[in-house]
């Protein structure tokens, strides 16, 4: 790291810094503190939710994938474009989650399901979530190490000795919780807002350098040169790509429909939007987002490969096998190898560039996800129990200890624990604890309204217990399988494998889904058919007909249509909103259309090699071209948005039960929102 490289670094955290002081002053009430009191638009909520889900871990995760397993892994990613717009355009889960206007996914557990399920669900959350979590700043203080050039140790103030990598994750974690702590959700949101902009620059700018510097055609040669089956280029020759082959991609398709929202690591912006609509056309602004941003996440591995793998880089990739060579941790190694050949490839500046976007991924995935978890423990666990609110202060209190403590607990497990696979394999091991169940539990609640409670429980249940089951052996098989072979010396399957669980996470995860599926339906059906269970009330749940809050934010209350009416543009929808719907549908159906084709015509008559590389060069070029458009545009949507969430929370309303309580089958707060009323004045007084 050169002196203007550490400048571009500091800086940055500068006026991150100060951005976060002056948001401090919106944060009045906890709404605020939990959901930026529902007044995001969707630019802002856009660009700061994806970033608050793609940390320095994600890039890290990704580059491993796509080292590995090349454009070939996009390829794969074609097939969900049909899903994602299904999702975005219907506003599948995240239309009726705002609906319900919970501030939490557990809270709307309790609304459909029970107190006690809302417990049980919140804490298997918090608990998948803080280990999921576990091994962020680990990755990210290796990361810095690794690209920064930094020592293992240093001395201060006369204390020799220091370990960096423990100052690192301690200096990451504070930042992330000065955030949180200064402005709740409000500054999470806009800092994460700023750093999302940062890091689609910068992505742009290092993709654009490292396509201009290999040049394509040295960049096809270095791909060629991936083993036999194991194809950077064809699709359809990837059976023996490391981890990443064919089957990983139709089990992730499959998982992406499972749990679409499920997870709870940015729930705070599930709730944030100014309205229903405005969530939707959110998800619709993400889709532009995320299918520009993933070729930027590609071009550096592929690269990587190239430097290592090409004969004219030969003398830079002896370097990059020496300082991973130093890694004793083989999976930590494996990790390490693109960043530290990144470093051979980009110029003084650009470095500088990368490491505060590092810096900035790693503080918007921290803060969001301290947040959230943080804020899952309290409302989901302590609150329900309490027969009396919290004052508002105390509340705000509250959140902040338990944020804390959870910073605390992923500190000292990075420290302690002992990675052994694929970060994308531990991140979906650790994951199905919790999404093993939820995703049949959160599809079946906001859309089935004869789903029981004892069928929740039953998925929850089976999909939490396959999910630790599978943590447990995934991590101490190597200790375990030994002793099992003593106990059972006949067994073949111990034999065969007794160093590494012949399961990885990802397919782990899908029998998790399959099996509590499968449970939350045969136990509803039972409740239905045999028990004669009376249909839950979706429509209070859900704010419609007769239960409409009118006037939140000015959102129109009317029925909104469902079935095949809800992937066409309702009244809801400006000019404006109609162009961004339509363009993103031509988009993916442009590309879905190209998927089908060339999969049909592979299985039928085969493609070659060039027709790959002139396919990925077509692609790679128009993607590129869009991410600049792209952020410029989203730039300056989310800073109007940004000015405005500002103006109307200086005036904004704040409703003191707006906490997360639940009476009966609806939010505490709706009381106050529904007294006047006459149609419902009966139910509120059945309610108290």
């Amino acid at each position: 790291m050169h002196w203007i490289d550490w400048i571009i670094v500091f800086g940055f955290m500068a006026v991150l810094s100060a951005v976060a002081i002056y948001v401090k002053r919106f944060n009045k009430g906890v709404a605020d503190f939990l959901a930026a009191n529902r007044c995001a638009g969707r630019y802002l909520l856009s660009v700061s939710q994806s970033m608050g889900a793609v940390g320095a871990i994600s890039f890290a995760a990704l580059f491993q994938q796509y080292y590995a397993a090349g454009f070939s892994a996009i390829w794969w990613i074609l097939m969900l474009y049909p899903l994602y717009l299904l999702f975005a355009l219907s506003g599948w889960i995240t239309y009726r989650y705002r609906e319900t206007r919970v501030l939490t996914m557990a809270q709307f557990y309790e609304i459909r399901y029970s107190r006690r399920f809302r417990v049980f669900a919140g804490i298997l959350a918090w608990v998948s979530g803080v280990i999921n979590m576990g091994i962020f700043p680990a990755v990210t203080a290796r990361l810095f190490i690794h690209v920064c050039g930094l020592p293992e140790a240093f001395s201060l103030f006369g204390i020799e000795g220091i370990s960096t990598f423990v100052a690192i994750m301690i200096a990451e974690l504070s930042i992330a919780l000065a955030f949180t702590f200064l402005g709740g959700m409000i500054a999470v949101m806009v800092t994460d807002f700023l750093q999302g902009i940062w890091t689609f620059a910068t992505l742009t700018t290092i993709g654009v350098f490292l396509l201009w510097k290999f040049g394509w055609s040295t960049i096809v040669e270095g791909l060629q040169m991936a083993p036999e089956n194991a194809s950077m280029l064809n699709p359809f020759q990837t059976t023996n790509a490391e981890g990443f082959s064919i089957f990983f991609f139709l089990m992730y398709a499959f998982g992406v429909m499972y749990n679409y929202r499920a997870w709870h690591g940015t729930q705070g912006y599930s709730a944030a939007a100014k309205s229903a609509h405005e969530q939707k056309m959110a998800g619709i602004v993400g889709q532009w987002r995320e299918m520009t941003q993933v070729v930027l996440l590609l071009i550096i591995p592929i690269c990587a490969f190239v430097l290592m793998n090409h004969s004219g880089f030969a003398a830079q990739a002896a370097e990059v096998h020496q300082l991973v060579g130093a890694i004793e941790n083989e999976a930590v190694a494996r990790q390490m190898l693109v960043p530290i050949a990144l470093t051979k490839m980009i110029p003084v500046g650009l470095l500088g560039l990368f490491v505060a976007a590092l810096f900035a991924a790693q503080v918007s995935t921290d803060d969001t996800y301290l947040h959230s978890w943080g804020s899952i423990f309290v409302q989901d666990v302590i609150l329900p129990f309490r027969k009396k609110g919290f004052t508002p202060k105390q509340h705000i209190r509250i959140l902040r200890y338990s944020i804390l403590f959870v910073a605390v607990f992923v500190f000292f497990f990075s420290l302690l624990f002992r990675q052994n696979d694929f970060i994308l394999m531990y991140m979906q091991l650790t994951g199905a604890i919790y999404l093993g169940g939820a995703g049949a539990v959160i599809v079946g609640g906001f859309y089935w309204k004869r789903a029981t409670v004892a069928g929740a429980w039953g998925a929850m249940v089976t999909g939490s217990s396959l999910g630790v089951t599978g943590l447990i052996l995934r991590t101490a098989w190597p200790d375990l399988a030994p002793k099992l072979l003593k106990l059972f010396p006949e067994s073949r399957f111990l034999a065969e494998n007794p160093e590494a669980f012949p399961y990885n996470g990802m397919q782990i995860a899908f029998a998790a889904a399959l099996c509590s599926i499968s449970v939350y339906v045969l136990v509803s059906l039972w409740g239905w058919l045999v028990q004669r269970k009376e249909p839950f009330n979706m429509e209070r749940m859900l704010h419609r007909g007769k239960y409409a809050i009118k006037g939140e934010h000015g959102e129109d209350v009317a029925l909104p249509p469902t079935g095949l009416k809800a992937l066409i543009p309702s009244k809801e929808f400006s000019r404006g909103d109609k162009v961004l719907y339509f363009g993103l549908m031509g988009w993916a159906v442009l590309f879905f259309s190209i998927f089908l084709l060339t999969t049909i015509y592979q299985l039928i008559w085969g493609t070659t090699d060039a027709w790959w590389i002139g396919y990925w060069s077509a692609w790679t070029k128009l993607t590129i071209f869009l991410s600049v458009a792209t952020t410029i545009w989203l730039a300056i949507g989310g800073f109007s948005n940004m000015k405005e969430l500002f103006r109307v929370l200086k005036s904004a309303r704040r409703i003191d039960t707006d906490d997360g309580r639940v009476v009966g089958h609806h939010s505490l707060a709706d009381e106050e929102l529904e007294k006047n009323n006459p149609e419902v004045e009966a139910e509120l007084k059945a309610d108290s």
